[in-house]
């Protein structure tokens, strides 16, 4: 855990308030539990689906 508490120290997101902290980390979360879930569903149901590439 202290590894990670560095990190964000470190990062952009350690000049700002506990709040803001947090809501940058919520909003980082959820778009990855939303990209790993896509990539769930393209894996499982990617032979059935009708993918096309192109304008």
């Amino acid at each position: 855990m202290d590894v990670i508490k560095e990190i964000i120290d470190k990062s952009a997101a350690g000049a700002l308030d506990r709040g803001l902290k947090a809501l940058v980390l919520s909003i980082f979360a959820s778009i990855v539990c939303t990209l790993f879930g896509m990539l769930v569903v393209l894996l499982r149901y990617g032979s059935e689906m009708n993918i096309q590439f192109g304008y």
